[in-house]
Protein backbone atom coordinates (compact mmCIF):
# COMPACT_ATOMS: atom_id res chain seq x y z
CA UNK A 1 0.00 0.00 0.00
CA UNK A 2 1.25 3.55 -0.93
CA UNK A 3 1.88 5.67 1.88
CA UNK A 4 2.36 9.96 1.92
CA UNK A 5 0.29 12.62 1.67
CA UNK A 6 -2.05 12.04 -1.61
CA UNK A 7 -1.99 8.02 -1.30
CA UNK A 8 -5.86 6.59 -1.11
CA UNK A 9 -7.35 4.12 -2.43
CA UNK A 10 -7.91 4.15 -6.67
CA UNK A 11 -11.15 3.14 -8.18
CA UNK A 12 -10.51 -0.04 -10.26
CA UNK A 13 -11.36 0.25 -13.83
CA UNK A 14 -14.18 -1.90 -14.84
CA UNK A 15 -16.05 -2.22 -18.18
CA UNK A 16 -18.77 -0.09 -18.81
CA UNK A 17 -20.96 -1.33 -22.15
CA UNK A 18 -23.03 1.94 -22.03
CA UNK A 19 -19.32 3.93 -22.42
CA UNK A 20 -18.89 1.94 -25.45
CA UNK A 21 -22.58 1.90 -27.12
CA UNK A 22 -21.75 5.97 -26.57
CA UNK A 23 -18.54 5.66 -28.66
CA UNK A 24 -19.92 3.70 -31.35
CA UNK A 25 -22.41 6.34 -31.55
CA UNK A 26 -20.48 8.89 -31.94
CA UNK A 27 -18.53 7.70 -34.24
CA UNK A 28 -21.72 6.30 -36.27
CA UNK A 29 -22.55 10.22 -36.36
CA UNK A 30 -19.56 11.07 -37.56
CA UNK A 31 -19.06 9.05 -40.41
CA UNK A 32 -23.02 9.33 -41.33
CA UNK A 33 -22.12 13.71 -40.99
CA UNK A 34 -18.81 12.89 -43.18
CA UNK A 35 -20.68 11.16 -45.81
CA UNK A 36 -23.72 13.35 -45.84
CA UNK A 37 -21.51 16.65 -46.24
CA UNK A 38 -19.87 14.52 -48.98
CA UNK A 39 -23.56 14.00 -50.68
CA UNK A 40 -24.36 17.94 -49.97
CA UNK A 41 -21.08 18.88 -51.90
CA UNK A 42 -21.73 15.98 -54.88
CA UNK A 43 -25.64 17.50 -55.28
CA UNK A 44 -24.55 21.13 -55.12
CA UNK A 45 -22.41 20.47 -58.01
CA UNK A 46 -25.43 18.93 -59.98
CA UNK A 47 -27.45 21.73 -58.78
CA UNK A 48 -25.13 24.55 -60.15
CA UNK A 49 -25.20 22.71 -63.30
CA UNK A 50 -28.92 22.79 -63.66
CA UNK A 51 -30.30 19.55 -62.21
CA UNK A 52 -33.60 21.40 -60.31
CA UNK A 53 -34.20 18.00 -58.14
CA UNK A 54 -30.29 18.12 -56.91
CA UNK A 55 -31.12 21.27 -54.83
CA UNK A 56 -34.13 19.51 -52.69
CA UNK A 57 -31.31 16.58 -52.15
CA UNK A 58 -28.95 19.38 -51.37
CA UNK A 59 -31.17 20.63 -48.30
CA UNK A 60 -32.14 17.26 -47.53
CA UNK A 61 -28.17 16.26 -47.21
CA UNK A 62 -27.71 19.61 -45.65
CA UNK A 63 -30.29 19.04 -42.63
CA UNK A 64 -29.34 15.67 -42.07
CA UNK A 65 -25.71 16.89 -41.66
CA UNK A 66 -26.40 19.27 -39.53
CA UNK A 67 -28.62 16.67 -37.50
CA UNK A 68 -25.57 14.37 -37.49
CA UNK A 69 -23.07 16.33 -35.92
CA UNK A 70 -25.78 17.78 -33.05
CA UNK A 71 -26.43 14.21 -32.33
CA UNK A 72 -22.19 13.65 -31.99
CA UNK A 73 -22.09 16.56 -29.96
CA UNK A 74 -24.54 15.54 -27.10
CA UNK A 75 -23.45 11.94 -26.99
CA UNK A 76 -19.55 13.40 -26.21
CA UNK A 77 -21.55 15.32 -24.09
CA UNK A 78 -22.90 12.36 -21.92
CA UNK A 79 -19.92 10.50 -22.41
CA UNK A 80 -18.08 13.37 -20.40
CA UNK A 81 -20.82 13.65 -17.82
CA UNK A 82 -20.48 9.64 -17.22
CA UNK A 83 -16.93 9.51 -16.97
CA UNK A 84 -17.02 12.18 -14.56
CA UNK A 85 -15.00 15.13 -16.37
CA UNK A 86 -18.22 17.21 -16.43
CA UNK A 87 -20.99 17.29 -13.92
CA UNK A 88 -24.95 18.32 -14.28
CA UNK A 89 -25.72 22.04 -13.59
CA UNK A 90 -27.17 22.87 -10.35
CA UNK A 91 -30.80 22.55 -9.64
CA UNK A 92 -32.53 25.82 -9.32
CA UNK A 93 -34.80 26.79 -6.80
CA UNK A 94 -38.47 28.01 -7.34
CA UNK A 95 -38.40 31.76 -7.02
CA UNK A 96 -40.53 32.16 -4.02
CA UNK A 97 -37.57 30.42 -2.04
CA UNK A 98 -35.24 32.75 -3.62
CA UNK A 99 -37.05 35.45 -2.11
CA UNK A 100 -36.62 34.24 1.23
CA UNK A 101 -33.26 33.47 1.72
CA UNK A 102 -31.42 34.53 5.20
CA UNK A 103 -28.50 37.31 3.42
CA UNK A 104 -29.92 40.46 3.58
CA UNK A 105 -30.71 42.27 -0.09
CA UNK A 106 -27.94 43.81 -1.62
CA UNK A 107 -27.37 47.72 -1.95
CA UNK A 108 -28.00 48.82 -5.55
CA UNK A 109 -24.62 50.28 -7.03
CA UNK A 110 -22.24 48.05 -5.14
CA UNK A 111 -19.49 48.77 -1.95
CA UNK A 112 -19.02 52.09 -3.36
CA UNK A 113 -22.65 53.52 -3.15
CA UNK A 114 -23.04 52.38 -0.02
CA UNK A 115 -20.28 54.73 2.26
Amino acid sequence: MAQGKRAGARQKRRFRPVLLALALGVTGSLVAWGYLVWAAIDFGSDARSGDDRAWGFLGLAGAGAVACLFLALVLVARITRALGITQAPPSRQPSSSASSSTSPPSTPGGRRASR
